[in-house]
């Protein structure tokens, strides 16, 4: 009976941790570059009462055992890194990947890491920086003096600019594209990043457009890929369940209220 308990607690823990995971989808809908998290489940250890296969009798074997399982756990949750839509901005800073690939920027204590949000900026000295100042690499500076709406960046990662006493653009530099075996196995660090892991590989470095290195688009930014309707439903489906493993354990302590009040 006791078991009964146990196992509807870890039932609503697991789907806690889904309403978390569907709150946090959510809650980045209009995040650039977002990839939503998918939580993965799988039952826990079963106690065997009896096993299958064990002899009947001296002719027959037990045709199916007894197994009584303790719940469910948290596997892993993971990235899924679906495109998501892309939206034109008409800001020169902005650049968009289509298909595989992540741009490579700098950190502070001079770590790298890896990014979808090509919301770039550019700082005093001329550098094309992330939003949060992290500057993009390899490093992109435009010449003192560039006139600012003429930033151009091709599908193949060629920036240009144009200069007052110049007639034809100049180019001034090249955007790299990075991809993972795994890239569902980036640690997310937060501020639209990722760095690499044990699980993702090592970062695989390529030309925009070449060798299954995705397009980039500029003057577009890639939106979150979390469908709200879907979040919506499977926080419908993850409330339901919460409510049935609740309910296990409502009907386990009433019958262990009926054992309680027998009397002799």
């Amino acid at each position: 009976m006791m078991r009964a308990l146990w196992t509807g607690a870890s039932g609503m823990t697991g789907q806690q941790f889904n309403i978390d995971t569907v709150a946090n989808n959510l809650s980045n809908v209009n995040t650039t570059g977002f990839k939503k998290n998918r939580a993965d489940f799988q039952d826990l250890i079963y106690q065997t009462v009896r096993t299958a296969g064990t002899p009947a009798t001296e002719e027959t074997l037990v045709p199916v055992g007894v197994q009584v399982g303790h719940g469910a756990r948290v596997a892993g949750t993971q990235k899924m890194f679906s495109q998501g839509s892309l939206q034109h901005t008409d800001n020169p800073g902005d650049i968009a990947i289509e298909g595989e690939g992540f741009f490579r920027v700098m950190m502070y204590d001079g770590s790298l890491a890896y990014t979808r949000d090509g919301a770039f900026k550019i700082d005093a000295e001329g550098q094309l920086v992330s939003s949060d100042g992290y500057r993009v690499m390899p490093e992109i500076i435009l010449p003192e003096g560039f006139l600012q709406n003429s930033l151009n960046i091709t599908e193949d990662g060629r920036v240009f600019v144009n200069l007052p006493d110049i007639d034809d653009p100049i180019e001034v530099g090249r955007m790299e594209l990075y991809r993972f075996v795994n890239p569902a196995g980036l640690q997310a660090v937060g501020e639209n990043l990722f760095k690499v892991s044990g699980a993702s590989g090592d970062a695989i470095a390529g030309v925009p457009g070449f060798d299954g290195m995705g397009r980039t688009h500029h003057k577009f930014l890639e939106t979150s890929n979390v469908d709200a309707i879907e979040e919506m439903v499977n926080m419908i489906v993850a409330q339901r369940a919460y409510e049935m493993n609740s309910r296990t354990i409502q009907t386990t302590d009433s019958m262990l209220g009926i054992a309680n009040s027998l009397k002799r």
